[in-house]
């Protein structure tokens, strides 16, 4: 592989979007995508290298401070340098720049051996690699290598529109290749990362993008054909559009968010998928929860969450999260799975879902809420453990008798 030439720009790029990352909070691709802006000049070999190594420089965060043996620190110097160790790191070699003279020698592969911890091996914050350990046990470290691996782009197909064989041939028509997913068989992943929004096959919603193990929710829940069913905590609408399609179109479909500005996202992807059944409603509106009391067939629960599961693609949570998020969100958590389940019939379908490895958010919550409800019972609990071509995922099956 011919080995990437730096330039002073795109390096003060990245720097900059570490910088803004990590000294002010915001996320890698606002910040990223507030560069770019700024930087109109910048050609297209300009933007992936921004991009790309902003986004591994953070995935990789803690591994490098712990390699550079310092404190985190959001200096311009002290990121010039960690830089050069990122650089030394990839085993590419370091241009003659007088900022790189002070690590020019420095002793990766000594310093890589000499690390012990799962947080510093794989990158995550020591308070959080302590907590996984102790809730996931011996599964952890191989948990935190596959969050660090990008995930690919998985595609599932609108069966109200097309046919897999379809969707594979019109994308192969402009060089884009479709490869069955290795673990979960409806589900596809691209090879690469291609642009989609302009692709006719895409603009007419024969296919949307939806990780392969979201898409299993929707068919752990399963709703059928003519039956009243509730994506509770719908978003932008991933989920709500699969559910549809297993319902073939027929019956109620509605969705809700606690922000009703989410919607309006879902309302242009259930027009281009030929959804007709989908109605939404925002929990501000007056005495919601009260008028679809006890009118769910299906209730979808796929509550707000850490995010640990979709670390692939969202690397910044590892930093971002801290132990206070996480008691607050168990607290919404239990309030929702305390409150939402009104909304289901005698005999209906209850999940509850997250994106989170975590069994505190998990199987913890299920219980308590078992325990507290008596009119529910477990049938079937799923766990998807984040792998190479997909994210993570938690399911738990109730039925309210």
């Amino acid at each position: 592989m011919k080995e990437p030439r730096l330039f002073p720009n795109t390096v003060a790029g990245v720097l900059e979007a570490l910088e803004m990352s990590f000294g002010k909070g915001i996320y890698a691709d606002k910040v990223v995508e507030r560069l770019l802006k700024k930087n109109k000049k910048w050609g297209s070999r300009d933007r992936s290298f921004v991009a790309e190594h902003t986004y591994e420089m953070v995935r990789w965060w803690g591994l490098l401070w712990a390699l550079y043996d310092q404190h985190p620190s959001t200096k311009r110097k002290d990121l010039q340098k960690l830089f050069g160790i990122y650089w030394l790191w990839r085993g590419f070699s370091l241009p003659d720049w007088p900022k790189f003279d002070a690590i020019r020698e420095f002793p990766i592969a000594s310093r890589k051996v000499a690390l012990k911890h799962t947080a510093d091996i794989e990158s995550f914050p020591h308070w959080f690699s302590e907590l996984a350990d102790e809730q996931l046990g011996e599964k952890w470290p191989r948990i935190a290598r596959d969050l660090n691996v990008p995930n690919t782009v998985n595609v599932r197909i609108n069966t109200l529109k097309a046919n897999k064989e379809d969707v594979v041939n019109e994308l192969k028509k402009v060089g884009i290749e479709l490869i069955p997913h290795p673990v979960f068989p409806d589900a596809l992943y691209l090879n690469g990362r291609p642009r989609l929004n302009h692709i006719p096959a895409f603009q007419s919603g024969l296919f949307e993008v939806q990780d392969a193990g979201s898409q299993q929710i929707g068919h752990f829940l399963n709703p059928t054909p003519g039956s009243v069913t509730i994506d509770a905590c719908a978003g932008a609408g991933g989920k709500t559009l699969l559910l549809g399609e297993l319902m073939r179109n027929q019956g109620r479909l509605i969705a809700m968010d606690v922000e009703g500005r989410k919607l309006g996202e879902l309302k242009k992807r259930t027009i281009r998928s030929g959804l007709s059944i989908v109605e939404t409603r925002a929990w501000e509106e007056p005495m919601v929860l009260e008028k679809l009391h006890e009118t769910a067939d299906f209730l979808l629960l796929d509550v707000p969450c850490s995010g640990t599961g979709v670390i692939k693609r969202e690397p910044d949570t590892k930093w971002k999260l801290q132990p206070t998020h996480l008691e607050h969100l168990k607290g919404v958590q239990a309030d929702i799975l305390h409150r939402y389940p009104r909304m289901l019939k005698n005999g209906g379908i209850l999940v509850y879902a997250t994106c989170s490895i975590l069994p505190m958010e998990n199987s913890n919550q299920v219980q308590k809420f078992l325990k507290n409800n008596t009119a529910f019972e477990l049938i079937e609990e799923c766990t998807v453990d984040p792998g190479e071509h997909n994210d993570g995922f938690y399911m738990a099956k109730m039925k309210k008798k």
